[in-house]
């Protein structure tokens, strides 16, 4: 059956159902395809379901040391299917919510796999859409449109001499529906999922290693974020290893087990999980019928989101930009308003906010001491414990610190924090660099006492050398 939209978007994730939404508040009747189900990987098998995980090894660490708050400590009894069925609650709970508001701004969902379509009898251009089903019976839908935008995300990159089995060489992915908790598990890879997935099963008992080819785990962060996360983990019983790079002749995978090389020995675990990254899902696009331009996988864009094909869009994780959920979100509204000529603001990723939910979280903004030294860029580092403001005291003794990079005139160039609440502070650097705003003016704003938000006054303080707590 053929329909007519104004614009098919390719894609239930975070990012394709915002623009959805978005582009519907503009006029367009749209559509969005979705072969698996709404919210994407960030809702069903990333962003949520991880928090949801790291929710509940937070409460068995604060059950274990719970002595720190004057109350007896308790060694918890951990019951994974339990925990499993809370996260699958609030996956549902979401769906819901997502389904409701699609409704509710009368999008069209259809549930199948979407191919571009070059010129046919359809439309003089590609960008016609065949939906096709899981129930080969049921045929095909051809939706014929204006634009078309690809929000089709990302899916667990593999090692090739370990592919993913579901069994013992695991993806972030197998994680969600963990029957059981592994004795002993290797993570192949330091960056932030290999981390988070650290900190959620060494709560619930596994004996973590961590592999890392780069020479210090979270390779893109701050070198003292990455330290901090690293000290914080092995002090809590988990291995790391970094500048190792396995290897096929040094891997040896089982029915029940497997054994990995490591610094020249053999150690041998139930459960590997391979956390190298994520690869875009567009092989399967139908894009060889179209114009649009791939490198490697991923799709090239202007800022505004555009393709070769100026009528076919394409955001998040299928293109170059950070694979986060906030910034397919952004790059959505970005493409909605640009197609309905609405002139809107690009994206300026040095503003986009970084966070990695361990325990203490870590956020940070903009560019790392590293990457400014690389750049040969004038500036100035200010670092401040938070154990100098008594609200973080209070929440877990005042572990961490906030260290911020600022130019000669006092431009916030970059920012990293490390401790409680610091997924939540970020945002109001986030919005201080979004508005320009400079270390002066940061330390200028009133922040209420007492908060763990008060550290971003006195860094602006100190930024400007006439810091009060330190």
């Amino acid at each position: 059956m053929t329909k007519n939209y104004d614009t098919v978007i390719i894609g239930g994730g975070t990012g394709g159902y915002v623009t959805a939404i978005k582009l519907s508040q503009l006029g367009h009747q749209v559509a969005v395809v979705e072969k698996s189900s709404l919210g994407g990987t960030c809702l069903n098998k990333g962003c949520i379901p991880t928090k949801s995980f790291l929710k509940s090894a937070d409460v068995i660490n604060t059950m274990k040391n719970a002595d720190l708050y004057g109350i007896a400590p308790n060694e918890p009894s951990v019951e994974i299917a339990k925990i499993i069925e809370r996260k699958d609650e609030i996956v549902n709970k979401m769906q819901n919510g997502i389904k409701y508001l699609l409704d509710k701004n009368k999008v069209d969902v259809y549930e199948g796999t979407a191919t571009v379509l070059g010129p046919s009898l359809f439309s003089p251009l590609a960008g016609a859409v065949s939906v096709s089903y899981a129930d080969e019976e049921k045929e095909s839908d051809i939706l014929v449109n204006d634009f078309v935008v690809i929000a089709a995300g990302s899916k667990p990159a593999e090692l090739p001499f370990m592919p993913f089995d579901g069994k013992v060489i695991l993806s972030s992915d197998d994680l969600m529906y963990l029957e059981d908790v592994p004795k002993k598990i290797a993570i192949v890879g330091g960056g932030i999922i290999g981390v988070e997935f650290a900190t959620v099963l060494n709560a619930f008992g596994s004996d973590v290693t961590i592999i890392e080819a780069s020479e210090q785990i979270l390779p893109t962060e701050d070198k003292d974020v990455a330290q901090a996360v690293k000290k914080s983990l092995t002090e809590s019983g988990v291995t790391i290893h970094t500048g190792v790079k396995l290897s096929e002749e040094g891997t040896a995978v089982k029915d029940d087990s497997v054994s990995l090389q490591i610094d020249g020995a053999e150690t041998l675990f139930d459960k590997a999980v391979v956390a190298i990254g994520r690869k875009a899902n567009t092989a399967e696009l139908g894009l060889q019928n179209t114009k649009v331009k791939l490198e490697n996988g991923i799709i090239e864009v202007n800022e505004f989101q555009q393709t070769k094909e100026s009528h076919i869009y394409a955001i998040g994780d299928v293109t170059s930009s950070p694979q986060l959920a906030h910034v397919a979100i952004e790059e959505g509204l970005i493409a909605a308003e640009h197609i309905t000529d609405n002139n809107p603001l690009t994206l300026n990723y040095s503003n986009v906010p970084r966070c990695i939910y361990t325990s203490p979280e870590v956020a940070s903004i903009g560019h790392t001491t590293e990457a400014l030294k690389a750049q040969n860029t004038d500036f100035k580092t200010h670092k401040l414990p938070l154990s100098s403001i008594a609200k973080a005291v209070i929440e877990d003794g005042g572990e961490g610190f906030i260290k911020l990079n600022v130019s000669p005139s006092g431009d916030i160039l970059g920012a990293s924090i490390v401790g409680a609440n610091a997924t939540e502070l970020i945002n109001q650097l986030s919005l201080a660099k979004f508005m320009d705003a400079s270390a002066l003016e940061l330390s200028s704003a009133v922040f209420a006492h007492p908060s763990v938000g008060e550290i971003i006054k006195e860094i602006g303080l100190d930024a400007e050398g006439i810091a009060i707590h330190v």
